[in-house]
């Protein structure tokens, strides 16, 4: 079986990362991703920066020109300066990781040849997370290899849990690396961050209301699926709570992660199982900063058909038949 393409690894590693959240928040995140393809020498380096969910800067080693790139119109207001730095970071990131992928690549050829591997990948996602009044919240550091060995760092970003021997063995030669991390999530990714927001704030901090519907589906044991559905929402922060006859019903509730529509905007759905019969009985509760007051849904049973053709066809049958009499009688007459 032929291993997915390797573009298609760092568009993974993307949506994954962007279904993590905190109300009231907004995240940071680069994600890096070293391809080394069998029978090619030089690898290949992509990097990708967003904004929550929105992309605003991009680099491709394989690329003409081999520089970072503006993703987001609002990105245009930065001077050339900035681009030549980002740049110059990018080109020096990628030389660390071609290193570290050839480390790897040596203490882990012989499982990967046995497997099949047509190539080998070095996988790097790290950011940071701010409150809505300019806290910093948290910050993360993720290297992965070929997704056997990896390596993440602690949320004190101060210590290293590893796994994997390739990963290990670097282990002691990165204790002072956390240090560097912190510093950098702390203060650069911050400070970006903040930039970033300044200059697209008529896209990040934006409000957008969701829209929402209520879907019915009968089970094949004979009891219904009531799924209330937001779409299209931004920022990703939003509340979906199921109540039975006024109380809260979160026991079991369905709620899966907020994902990204891929537009921009934010997707969410929460499901109950509900015996037939008792609909009625359910209501969705929305609240989310776009709507100006909550939003109280239920499902709404179809409302019963009118036989528009049958009464056509009655009318007209009807019409027939006194035309026809009247005929009759004129001509008796």
């Amino acid at each position: 079986m032929r291993n997915p393409a390797p573009c298609a690894l760092l568009l993974l590693l993307v949506a994954l990362a962007l279904t993590q959240y905190c109300a009231g928040s907004h995240w940071l995140q680069t994600f890096n991703i070293m391809i080394l393809e069998y029978g090619i020498w030089e690898p290949r380096f992509i990097q990708v920066g967003y904004v929550d969910s929105i992309q605003f800067q991009g680099f491709d080693s394989k690329g003409g020109t081999a520089r970072m790139q503006p993703r987001a119109a609002w990105m245009g207001q930065e001077p050339p300066e900035y681009w030549e730095k980002e740049t110059e970071e990018a080109l020096l990131l990628s030389e660390r990781d071609r290193q570290l992928l050839r480390i790897m690549k040596h203490h882990s050829d012989q499982r990967l040849n046995g497997g099949g591997a047509d190539y080998h990948t070095l996988q790097e996602v790290f950011g940071c997370n701010v409150a809505n009044d300019g806290r910093f919240l948290r910050g993360h550091y993720r290297l992965a290899y070929y997704g056997y060995d990896y390596i993440i760092l602690n949320e004190n970003l101060s210590s290293w849990t590893a796994e994997g021997k390739a990963v290990k063995n670097l282990l002691n030669s990165w204790e002072a690396e956390a240090e560097r991390w912190r510093t950098y999530l702390q203060e650069d990714c911050m400070e970006r961050l903040l930039r970033c927001l300044d200059l697209g704030k008529e896209t990040l901090l934006r409000s957008e209301a969701p829209q929402t519907l209520v879907t019915h589906r009968v089970r094949p044991e004979g009891n219904v699926t009531l799924r209330c559905w937001a779409l299209g929402f931004y920022p990703a922060d939003i509340t979906l709570i199921w109540q039975r006859d006024g109380n809260n019903h979160t026991q079991d509730m369905e709620l899966p992660d907020t994902r990204p529509a891929g537009d921009g905007t934010f997707q969410k759905w929460a499901a109950v199982v509900v015996p037939s019969g008792e609909e009625l009985r359910y209501t969705c509760h929305v609240h989310h900063e776009g709507l100006p007051e909550p939003l109280t849904l239920k499902w709404e049973p179809p409302a019963p058909r009118i036989p528009i053709m049958e009464i056509l066809i009655g009318l007209v049958l009807g019409t027939l038949v006194v035309g026809t009499v009247v005929i009759f009688l004129v001509w008796k007459k």
